[in-house]
């Protein structure tokens, strides 16, 4: 199990880069231009991405910053916020890898960020559910 999530550590990294390329590519207006997306914009989804993660990896090891809101802009610019997203990909990948076969087979109680409620549920569905976003 441990070499499943190192590949979706690996393949998630290897996305974003992607995402982020492509969005590179956008006039500094278009990427912060509301188009309807359910977070606005290429800046308000490309956020929201980075919010989710770090709320998942402070559920997961107690540590880093969670925001408590999950459309949270921590960067208004594309440059920032891909050092940050490079970052926190190399966080994750670095987590994981540092993970047991035992502790995947754990559980991970958290409270939730929109409605405050406590759930414990099975790490490796949880890290599945992360990558999944």
């Amino acid at each position: 199990m441990h070499q499943h999530f190192r590949m979706f550590a690996a393949y998630n990294a290897w996305a974003n880069g992607q995402i982020y390329d492509a969005v590179a590519t956008l006039p500094e207006l278009e990427f912060g231009r509301d188009v309807g997306a359910f977070f606005g914009s290429a800046r308000g989804t490309l956020n929201h991405l980075l919010v989710a993660d770090r709320i998942w990896m402070k559920r997961f090891t107690g540590t880093g910053t969670a925001p408590s809101s999950l459309d949270t802009i921590l960067f208004a610019d594309l440059t920032s916020l891909r050092a940050a997203r490079e970052a926190e990909d190399a966080r994750i990948a670095s987590w994981i890898d540092g993970l047991s076969e035992e502790q995947l087979q754990g559980r991970v109680t958290y409270t939730t960020v929109t409605d405050l409620r406590t759930v414990s549920q099975r790490l490796a569905p949880a890290l599945d559910h992360m990558f999944n976003h």
